[in-house]
């Protein structure tokens, strides 16, 4: 498949089961994928390098799947690298054995084994993603989940003439795995990356690279929906197409009222579907689509942008030749730090709210909980000169926790056998134990404390969580990613978190449903969610640097009293470590 493959998924076998036979009965099917984890080489920016791929594709292969299917994946190791895959965004009701991340819900597959992910989709339409839940290794392990609606169901906007996947990636000339081992060693910042991508292809603003630019070509007057990922390792993405507005329908795999923009920002971790209208003739020009960072942190990064053509069929009044003359247009992104269209375009993602498709808000409360975000430090080891501030080391944490990762085993499988011991700590707490002027001048004490503690919540506890960005080493925005749930994101604002007028404010009638939302550089976002999954769930920023670093923690929900309400026990080939 590689980069040219858009439409078709090969080399996979799919088998489809009929779960209703009853004629007004939408059917479900089982489908089943085979997930090779193989060394290829690719070029890009004239630099060859072998790089860790599915089945030798780069981007990975599609996956593809209504609502209510089942997926049965079989993922096997062939490279020397543990492996783990995370199905980014699929809610993985009572199956958190299939969620993915590496000494979380699983031990990851070592080499010559395998593992088959086995899980249900439930209540999601729209578009998510695939990607590698280990070390730095989804920076090249990356495909587009598609769900489409069950079978007869309509989307509720204008039906497009095709469907068009547009993946946001970044590539590193040099080995990922070295870079992130070298910053934790050193404790300084790791290496940025060489360029972004589109559909794995860096485009013509990029040395080398006018052969790998990738090109949308579309007909005048008709309507395409862009599924478009940001699978990028570290950076927030604006996006535009010169000279054509963009209509957002989708979210993160849920519907949301549409709106018009000419820019979109998308945050790694989230999923964004448009409708792109062509002109209604032939223009007589071609448009780059362009993408480059938003960027609000102190500390290096990747200042570079990624472009895609748009170009229409000609007609036969247009030879080859006049087409080559066409002039080209650049869309206008943007500046690289503009928070305030940040926080205006995040504002207009709404819940549609209808009958079909409610936006089921916990309008009562059980858990209030508040957390701060952000960076910090920890101290250099003995008889070591780190890179960090002031010689000490990068850190990142939750509520100034560093967690630290098992690697002997899995949380999930610490707690379903109830060895927890050692393991981890049910004790995370519900607000920080030091308060101060988070988005002031920081604290002179910047180190963060380090453990695997996790937050224990009982079965369909409906939570509260804000979450608020913190000022030490510098304000920066925080995509924070929840596995196991969707959330409303009922509230926004700048500055620090006021518990008294701030809920005031809240949207509890069609606020946004996603699963990853950016934290407000110098700000905070208010969540809430229905703990109705029992299991252990990961919550991290989905820079992969800072989670690296340690921002990241879990929550723990507890089996309900019904056989329905209780996590299934772990398939027989669940891997050991």
């Amino acid at each position: 498949m590689g980069t040219s493959q858009l439409l078709v998924s090969m080399g996979f076998l799919v088998t489809f089961m009929a779960l209703c036979l009853l004629p007004q009965c939408a059917q479900a099917v089982t489908r089943h994928y085979e997930f090779n984890i193989k060394m290829q080489n690719v070029t890009r920016l004239c630099h060859t390098k072998s790089i860790v791929t599915v089945n030798g594709q780069f981007p990975g292969p599609r996956i593809i799947a209504r609502e209510g299917d089942r997926l049965l994946i079989k993922v096997t190791n062939h490279v020397p690298n543990n492996i783990t895959i995370h199905w980014h965004g699929i809610r993985q009701l009572r199956s958190g054995w299939a969620d993915g991340p590496a000494y979380v819900t699983q031990c990851p597959i070592q080499t010559g084994q395998s593992y088959v992910y086995n899980f249900t989709i439930v209540g999601q339409r729209g578009t998510l993603f695939w990607h590698a839940h280990i070390s730095w290794l989804r920076s090249t392990l990356y495909g587009p989940i598609i769900i489409l609606p069950k079978e007869n169901v309509p989307y509720p906007f204008e039906k497009p003439y095709k469907e068009v996947p547009i993946i946001f990636g970044e590539w590193f000339n040099a080995d990922t795995e070295a870079i992130i081992s070298q910053a934790l060693q050193t404790g300084g910042g790791p290496n940025v990356s060489d360029a972004y991508t589109i559909n794995g292809l860096p485009g013509p603003l990029y040395n080398c690279s006018a052969k790998d630019t990738f090109k949308l070509k579309v007909k005048p007057g008709k309507t395409y929906l862009l599924r478009m990922i940001n699978a990028a390792l570290n950076d927030e993405l604006f996006f535009s197409i010169a000279n054509h507005s963009l209509t957002v329908v989708d979210a993160d795999a849920l519907y949301v009222k549409p709106f018009e923009t000419d820019t979109i920002l998308i945050t790694p971790g989230q999923t964004t579907n448009v409708l792109l209208k062509t002109k209604p003739d032939f223009p007589g020009a071609t448009f780059l689509m362009m993408g480059r960072p938003y960027f609000t942190g102190r500390g290096t990064f990747d200042n570079s942008t990624v472009a895609g053509v748009l170009e229409y069929e000609a007609t036969v009044l247009h030879s080859v030749s006049s087409m080559k003359k066409l002039p080209l247009y650049k869309p206008t992104l943007p500046a690289l730090n503009d928070t305030s269209f940040a926080a205006k375009f995040a504002k207009r993602f709404r819940s549609l709210a209808s009958p079909m498709f409610p936006a089921n808000v916990p309008q009562k409360v059980d858990k209030h909980f508040f957390f701060t975000v952000g960076l910090g430090t920890n101290a250099c080891d003995q008889n070591q000169t780190c890179q960090g501030p002031n010689g000490t080391k990068f850190a990142a944490s939750v509520s100034n926790i560093s967690f630290v990762q098992p690697t002997t085993t899995a949380l999930l499988q610490a707690h379903f056998t109830g060895q927890s011991n050692g393991v981890y700590s049910p004790d995370f707490p519900i607000s920080p134990f030091h308060w101060f002027n988070y988005t002031g001048n920081p604290p002179n004490n910047t180190m963060v404390a380090n453990g695997t503690k996790l937050m224990v919540l009982p079965f369909n506890t409906s939570v509260e969580l804000v979450m608020q960005d913190t000022s030490i080493l510098g304000a920066e925005s925080h995509p924070l990613h929840l596995h196991g749930f969707n959330f409303f994101v009922v509230g926004q604002g700048f500055g620090n978190y006021d518990p008294n007028k701030d809920p005031k404010k809240f949207n509890l009638v069609d606020p946004v449903e996603r699963n990853t939302i950016g934290v407000p550089a110098g700000g905070w976002v208010a969540i809430r969610f229905l703990a109705d999954n029992p299991g252990v769930w990961f919550m991290h920023c989905h820079l992969e640097v800072h989670t690296s670093w340690g921002l990241k923690m879990a929550w723990l929900v507890l089996d309900g009293k019904l056989p329905n309400q209780k996590l299934l026990p772990p398939p027989a080939d669940l891997p050991k470590c």
